[in-house]
């Protein structure tokens, strides 16, 4: 099953080609995922090959997993809530480091119909944690709920991507 049936063909071909990059340099990847509750995952297991890289992943929906999982900073969620870029970086370096990955990629954000923490739906945080530091994009993504989920799913790998070259 595809993720995004309209863009089958070039989701595969950025998923093998991230798988590759990784495999090539003997990298391995894990998730730590709110918005997203395991879409991500989900993508980079759905092509063959992938469990030579793919170590796992963390889903933390609820805001509380966020620390006891995955090691953010309770202090960070009770100042600011569950959507703000410094939760995506943590989630990230925490996926990395529980999953014992090179990389690790956090998602968190708003997916609708109502604000949460005082930020509006659509808004996306990214972080990436690998063996050289850690970035984090934000993302401003439109409709409805599945819509927004499953773009910040695929635009975590266009990141990735990105960053492995």
């Amino acid at each position: 099953m595809s993720f995004r049936p309209e863009r089958q063909v070039e989701q595969e071909e950025l998923v093998g080609g991230i798988l590759e990059s990784l495999r090539l340099r003997d990298l391995t990847i894990a998730t730590a995922e709110s918005l997203t509750a395991g879409m991500l995952s989900m993508l980079l297991t759905d092509v063959s090959g992938a469990s030579s890289v793919v170590r796992g992943g963390l889903v933390v929906y609820a805001t509380d997993l966020k620390s006891s999982l995955a090691g953010v900073s309770p202090e960070l969620l009770a100042e600011g809530g569950a959507v703000q870029p410094e939760v995506a970086e943590q989630l990230a370096r925490g996926a990395r480091r529980h999953c014992v990955a090179d990389w690790g990629v956090g998602l968190t954000g708003v997916a609708g119909p109502d604000w949460q923490d005082g930020v509006p739906p659509g808004t996306v945080h990214l972080g990436f944690a690998g063996p050289h530091g850690s970035v984090i994009r934000t993302e401003r993504l439109s409709g409805d709920r599945g819509s927004i989920r499953c773009g910040a799913a695929f635009r975590a790998l266009e990141h990735l991507e990105g960053l492995l070259r």
